[in-house]
């Protein structure tokens, strides 16, 4: 089956998980790696990574190529910023800061043409008419007015972001880890409840797959800067010990 953004949106809606990776990395060649190892969405993150708007057009057209759907972690909710790559190839965008779901409702519209919306008419490279939308939830406004936002019209699945989010409710530090995951197992169950698709940020396969078993059905299991990091320390690691013990 070709996964396209109908394929996601349908299969979130129906409660099925869909996986996919997180791309800090810039260039197109990383892109396409990482969709190539088979995720139903590859993630590029413009707020936190080092791929620039620039590289959209060329990195998104890999991560179709490659068989997976391309979306964005936008640089900010504001109006010019959620659409510019949706106009560069983008199939959907996870908005970060999101305050509300009044603030919500501004999102959803400004991935949508009128009437239905306010998005600007003049898309330059693929993309999509009905791009899938998805917000973070990563501050304690937003989680205050949870119930409200997963009733937004329009809205394809939030997206909780737990460095941040403990930040804001004074959670941060190893000290307070078992709390956190408690109010991240709450946001799951209440999405869950409210037939909204849910997703956690997770760096690994670990965390992903028991935030997968709470509920969440937008599972991302890697991250590559980190991963690549992993991988390569764990062959280090192999070499330098086999060399320390004589061992070939």
């Amino acid at each position: 089956m070709v996964i396209n953004e109908d394929v996601v949106r349908r299969r979130l809606s129906e409660g099925q998980p869909c996986h996919g990776v997180w791309s800090l990395l810039p260039g197109v060649v990383s892109a396409e790696v990482l969709a190539r190892t088979g995720p139903d969405f590859v993630v590029v993150d413009l707020q936190h990574g080092a791929a620039t708007e620039a590289e959209l057009p060329g990195v998104a057209a890999a991560i179709r190529a490659a068989g997976s759907v391309p979306l964005v972690r936008t640089r900010s909710p504001q109006f010019a910023d959620v659409g510019r790559p949706l106009d560069l190839g983008a199939g959907g965008v996870i908005v970060p800061n999101v305050r509300d779901a009044e603030h919500a409702r501004e999102v959803v519209a400004a991935t949508r043409y009128a009437p239905a919306g306010g998005r600007s008419i003049g898309r330059l490279s693929g993309g999509a008419d009905q791009p899938l939308v998805i917000v973070m939830v990563e501050t304690r406004t937003a989680l205050d007015d949870l119930d409200a936002i997963v009733r937004v019209e329009g809205l394809d699945g939030i997206y909780v972001g737990p460095g941040d989010l403990s930040l804001s409710l004074g959670l941060a530090g190893a000290n307070r880890s078992a709390d956190l995951r408690q109010v991240l197992s709450s946001i799951i169950a209440r999405a869950v409840s409210a037939g909204m698709p849910v997703g956690v940020h997770a760096y690994d396969g670990d965390d992903a797959a028991r935030h997968a078993a709470e509920g969440a059905t937008i599972v991302t299991v890697a991250v590559d800067s980190v991963s690549l990091g992993k991988v390569v320390t764990h062959h280090l690691d192999i070499t330098r010990g086999r060399q320390e013990t004589g061992y070939a």
